[in-house]
């Protein structure tokens, strides 16, 4: 064999190459320990690394439910909400601030009078009722009504048609029939409860005044209703009562039907100090 042919014999051999390699492939690992051990992210290359930084940027983030805020990440405690706010009173619809500022605080029962208009002779009466201590009032049965001819008046006179406006007690009851059973208020049955002439359009009267409750307008409380005292003068009228309804206007009264009547005395209790509010819509 030529010299020439063991010098490439010789050339071919890997047999350097092989004692090379671990020393790189050490070192190569230890650069990455240290790139490690220092904080430095060591790039495996390649599809491997980019799945090994994307588990990384992940982190916690993508746990669970997905509610754990990322490392690192501060989330600020929430407020303490404290405890709810009390709901509003169930109020009395349809009245003004002012007007239910005039119901007495001791007042259970009242008997609304809703009319349809300021100068309408219809009117909608409805019971409304609280529990002792509540400020919720709730309703009870409802009725359709008629009051004045003329409608409503903050300064009522004697002879003009309309009906007060206001809010008054309910303190005495009476009529031309024996009191309802139940009946708490004060009744005075008596046959001078009896209506003369006719109603305003000239309907009959009959049976208007079997049972009627007094409306503490220009009258003296604790009387039976026929109590001819006019405290505040004759020009302001007075007589002004809750009675059954003559299928007409009145010229001041209140008047629904008789049934109605009967629920009104079997409800209306002196030891809740009912009140009656009556006028126009709104008022």
């Amino acid at each position: 064999m030529s010299k020439h042919a063991r010098h490439r014999t010789r050339t071919r051999r890997p047999a350097r190459l092989g004692r090379r390699w671990p020393l790189a492939a050490a070192g190569a690992a230890l650069a990455g320990l240290a790139a490690w051990l220092c904080g430095v992210p060591f790039d495996l290359g390649g599809d491997l690394g980019a799945a090994k930084g994307n588990q990384e940027l992940r982190g916690d983030a993508t746990h669970g439910d997905g509610d754990h805020p990322s490392r690192g990440e501060h989330r600020p405690a929430a407020p303490h909400a404290g405890p709810p706010a009390p709901a509003p009173p169930k109020v009395i619809p349809g009245l003004s601030d002012a007007t239910r500022a005039r119901i007495p605080a001791d007042s259970r029962q009242v008997v609304l009078v809703s009319g349809k208009g300021k100068d309408s002779s219809y009117n909608t009466v409805t019971l409304y009722g609280r529990a002792e201590g509540s400020r919720d009032w709730t309703a009870g049965p409802s009725w359709q009504g008629r009051n004045g001819a003329k409608g409503w008046s903050t300064d009522r006179r004697y002879g003009d048609l309309t009906s007060p406006i206001g809010v008054f007690a309910l303190t005495d009851a009476g009529g031309l029939l024996s009191a309802p059973p139940g009946t708490r208020l004060p009744y005075d049955q008596d046959e001078a409860f009896v209506p003369g002439g006719v109603g305003v359009e000239g309907e009959s009267l009959a049976g208007s005044f079997d049972y009627v409750v007094a409306i503490d307008f220009n009258r003296r409380p604790g009387t039976s209703p026929l109590d001819p005292e006019k405290p505040e003068g004759e020009d302001k009228g007075g007589n002004i009562w809750l009675h059954v309804d003559h299928d007409g206007p009145s010229q001041g009264c209140v008047g629904i039907p008789a049934a109605a009547m009967r629920k009104v005395l079997e409800t209306l209790d002196p030891a809740q100090h009912p009140v009656i509010v009556m006028g126009p819509a709104g008022m």
